[in-house]
């Protein structure tokens, strides 16, 4: 009897570990779950269809801004410049649309050139990491500078309206259904497709060993380069979400939101050093920091308290996170 208890435990120990390694954001999930139930708690309507609704329309700007950061963070990279980005588009696409009239051509017109502006900024940001060989950290800083600045030269003030059709359309319904659940259905849809094509493996196979993966015959510098290319593309997709939501232009909108993006990205499981992660671990890790926000609300924290125990609960979820990974390895 005793015996087969001690050949029990490391049994359930190494299916722990199967499970971790193929779910790298099994610890996160755990912890949406618990908080979710927290936030129930305090607030029942928070975990009704509307508030879950609420909650993934608030948040689906940084969901977008972290999956954006995860496939840099695949290869071994990281982008300062994700939120910068998302400012520079929030703010091109709504001169864009005002410019063209407003309309419902301006607004289709306005997110094409917002798109290639997010795939601009990449592409610039592979350029400088991936074939002029910069530190990513200093260079995506520089970066988020120069994206700023080009931000604050197209409208220096903030307020300008978008078109009504466009925030309509966002905050509004198709067939009694909100429309940011039919962009969840096709965020989900783009992420299938992306998962099976090579680029996601290839990332991943950079930042687990970049010089392995060079001498394998992978073109190394064109992965990093396509891999910042995608997260300008996705940062694109973040700033639309804002606008959205906001309904104006704010040359700032998106500078707080580069950092939560790299938060929620090790809260999902994927290591800042790469090769290993999900980007479903990035979205539940940006849903964690919305629920930790909304779970500080409710239990009637003091204004002046709110971002310090905000902070602290983050740090929290990190580290449970870590300790539940690092006890399924052993």
């Amino acid at each position: 009897m005793t015996t087969d208890l001690v050949a029990a435990q490391p049994a359930r120990g190494n299916a722990l570990k199967r499970a971790v390694e193929r779910f790298p954001f099994l610890p996160a999930l755990i912890i949406l779950v618990v908080l979710l139930v927290l936030n129930g708690l305090y607030q029942p309507r928070s975990v009704s269809f509307i508030g879950l609704t609420g909650l993934i329309k608030t948040y689906l700007a940084l969901m977008l801004l972290a999956i954006a950061q995860t496939y840099v963070v695949y290869a071994g990279d990281i982008d300062l410049s994700a939120g910068a980005i998302v400012s520079l588009v929030n703010v091109a696409i709504i001169t864009a649309m005002d410019a063209l009239g407003g309309g419902t051509g301006a607004v289709l017109a306005g997110l094409g050139i917002g798109l290639l502006v997010g795939l601009a900024c990449g592409i610039v940001n592979g350029i400088v990491v991936a074939t002029l060989r910069l530190q990513a950290i200093v260079a995506t800083f520089a970066t988020s500078i120069f994206f700023t600045g080009l931000a604050l030269y197209v409208m220096p003030v903030a307020g300008t309206p978008a078109p009504t059709a466009f925030w309509r359309t966002y905050g509004g319904r198709i067939l009694d259904i909100p429309f940011v659940l039919y962009a969840v259905i096709v965020l989900a849809v783009l992420l299938l497709v992306l998962a099976r094509t090579k680029l996601a493996l290839r990332l991943l196979s950079v930042g687990d060993d970049q010089q392995a993966a060079f001498q394998s015959g992978l073109p190394v510098t064109r992965i990093r380069l396509q891999g910042y290319a995608l997260c300008g593309l996705f940062a694109a997709l973040a700033a639309f979400c804002i606008t959205g939501d906001t309904a104006s232009g704010d040359p700032l909108v998106g500078g707080k939101m580069t950092l939560n993006s790299v938060a929620a990205v090790v809260l999902g499981g994927t290591a800042l050093a790469g090769g290993f992660g999900t980007v479903t671990g990035s979205v539940i890790g940006a849903l964690i920091i919305g629920l930790i926000g909304s779970l500080v609300f409710f239990v009637g924290t003091p204004s002046e308290w709110q971002n310090l125990v905000q902070g602290v609960a983050i740090l929290l979820a990190l580290m449970a996170g870590i300790l539940v990974g690092r006890r399924a390895s052993r």
